[in-house]
């Protein structure tokens, strides 16, 4: 606990918070406690010599004043400290979401969406919620608590007494309660982000699930995330069914014993009555601090499990997107030496692959589905690290250069071809490193041979397409996608045969804009129909992780028997990428 406690307030002044800001804050928080204080002691002066003659205007103005710092002092501390701790909360977000950004692929491998999303949104609200609302509740609260008793000693240590007696009671009984809610509070954390990621999942991939007919599996998963939120929830509720009642009753014995105990001092002429009643009103400015404590620690508990759900995020390692050389803007050949690679130690996926993409031309990567054609794509993105050997770009590693030249160089067209929510012109400019001219985005999308469906529909370039681009068919989301690359000028395309899953209309247009894409560029293409193979100036066959052929398609097809079969059977119903 104490190092999620340090961790936390790492955390906090990592963000810069603003010290003085919050300073004056707290100073207000003082003021307005202190303010608070002076009140029962008026009362007592009132309630001693009560008259109409004995309440002077000094008084009046005197009770008024306080009165109206409190309101005040106040307002203004829960305004500054609200703007300070969204402050803080909100460079908390912005430092998580620029690290997820930066987090390599294989980190995301391992994670659900949903369950990372919970982290930037949930975990951080339960931060904002003990910044914002309850840390300075807490010290006013023991601010409150401590100028309350001290009056009480200097007005009569016996009766103050009686109420510390209580005190350590209430420890004992609060301190498991307290380590029992943090135990809930964290699995509750882990529980919501656990359902995030399933309603992510099925709303993100609603017609898979409808055309599916899982509705039903779906509803059933999500229910039992929602019975354990619920069983959760229920946990809590009897901490706080506890806690509550427990502080009600040890102020209502307080109160009792302050009252009987009291009333015999006031009998005996040991104290007047209005020190009774002043004794009677701090100890409700102890009574509701209390409280306050109370839900501070509760959301304290949560905190800790969000800030460690936080910082084991901040904590992983990140794609170091700038360092590295610049890589030069010329045409060079790509050569992958001895490269193997593995996602486990138990399941190699590539093995010692060695072959060149030559400069310039296009180079097939064919061979059956799950024999390392994506993994390969994936290894040339630097999406990940070979395991072993190294792949260059003429003679310098590709490592040497940093991620950001690097993946600038390279256009990318897949068979889904992803399109983000947002108008044509989003998707067409989406990760251009400069501001494309109207004229540009336009020549762009004649090449692809997108300008013509894009100017029929209602707005234009301005036409909203919907999430995942539900709104385009499957050739016009190919064919923005190749505008896109265009648009970037790439020196290295990486296709993942974009006419695959497209009707002979939409192939077409697609195949004439691919040709428009391709000239002059260095060209690798998962390749799975014989139309792309043929034309290829190299063809590399892989199975099982192996190059198992090299060469133009004439040389396969005379000298590999798998190759040959695959042709005459249109490299179509056994080739997947």
């Amino acid at each position: 606990m104490k190092q999620n406690i340090r961790r936390f307030w790492r955390l906090v002044l990592e963000t810069n918070p603003p010290k003085a800001l919050l300073a004056i804050a707290v100073a207000l928080s003082v003021v307005n406690t202190l303010v608070g204080l002076t009140i029962p002691l008026f009362t007592k002066n009132l309630v001693n010599g009560f008259s109409l003659d004995s309440l002077g205007a000094g008084q009046i103005i005197g009770l008024a004043g306080a009165f109206i710092a409190q309101v005040i002092a106040g307002g203004a501390a829960v305004y500054m400290l609200h703007y300070g701790g969204n402050k803080i909360v909100s460079a908390i977000r912005e430092r998580l979401w620029r690290k997820l950004l930066r987090l390599p692929v294989p980190y995301y491998d391992s994670k659900e969406t949903g369950e990372t999303v919970s982290r930037l949104t949930n975990d951080t609200a339960v931060m904002k919620g003990l910044i914002t609302e309850h840390i300075t509740g807490f010290f006013s609260g023991v601010l409150s608590i401590i100028g309350s008793l001290s009056v009480m000693l200097y007005m009569n240590w016996k009766m103050t007494l009686v109420i510390f007696t209580v005190f350590p009671l209430a420890a004992l009984i609060m301190m498991p309660i307290g380590q029992r809610m943090y135990k809930i509070a964290k699995a509750a954390q882990e529980e919501n982000a656990r359902f995030a990621s399933v309603a992510t999942r099925a709303v993100s991939e609603i017609r898979l699930v409808k055309a599916s007919g899982s509705e039903a599996a779906e509803f059933e998963q999500g229910s039992n995330g929602i019975r354990k939120l619920f069983g959760l929830g229920l946990k809590e509720a009897k901490m706080q069914a506890l806690i509550s009642p427990t502080v009600s009753f040890l102020m209502l014995v307080i109160l009792v014993a302050l009252i009987g105990f009291g009333g015999v001092q006031v009998s005996s002429g040991a104290m007047t009555a209005g020190e009774l009643v002043a004794f009677i009103m701090y100890l409700f400015q102890i009574i509701m601090p209390i409280t306050q404590i109370t839900q501070f620690f509760t959301q304290f508990q949560k905190t800790m499990g969000a800030t460690e759900s936080i910082i084991g995020i901040l904590e992983a390692d990140e794609e170091a997107l700038e360092a590295g050389l610049t890589v030069p803007r010329r045409t060079e050949p790509i050569h992958v030496r001895d490269v193997s690679f593995a996602y486990n130690a138990e399941e190699p996926i590539l093995d010692r692959l060695n072959f060149t993409i030559e400069g310039g031309k296009v180079t097939a990567i064919v061979g059956p589905s799950g024999g390392g054609k994506t993994t390969l794509f994936s290894l040339l993105e630097r999406f990940y690290l070979p395991s072993a050997g190294a792949i260059r770009h003429g003679e310098r590693d590709i490592a040497d250069y940093s991620l950001q030249s690097w993946r600038s160089q390279i256009g990318y067209v897949s068979q889904d071809s992803p399109v983000i929510a947002g108008t044509i012109q989003d998707n067409l400019t989406y990760g251009l490193d400069r501001v494309a001219t109207p004229e540009e985005i336009e020549q762009a999308a004649r090449m692809a041979y997108a300008d013509g469906f894009i100017r029929d529909l209602p707005d234009g370039y301005e036409t909203a397409v919907g999430e995942r681009g539900v709104k385009l068919s499957g050739g016009q989301r190919q064919r923005i996608a190749i505008a896109r690359a265009l648009l970037r000028d790439p020196h290295i395309l990486m296709l993942d045969e974009a006419t695959s899953n497209l009707d002979s209309q939409s192939e077409e247009a697609v195949q004439l804009a691919l040709a428009n894409l391709m000239q002059g560029r260095t060209t690798v293409v998962i390749a799975h129909r014989l139309s792309t193979v043929v034309d290829a100036d190299s063809i590399i066959f892989i199975e099982k992780g192996r190059i198992t052929g090299q060469g133009t398609h004439e040389q396969l097809y005379d000298g590999h028997e798998l190759y040959r079969s695959f042709a005459d059977g249109q490299l179509r119903m056994h080739m997947m990428a």
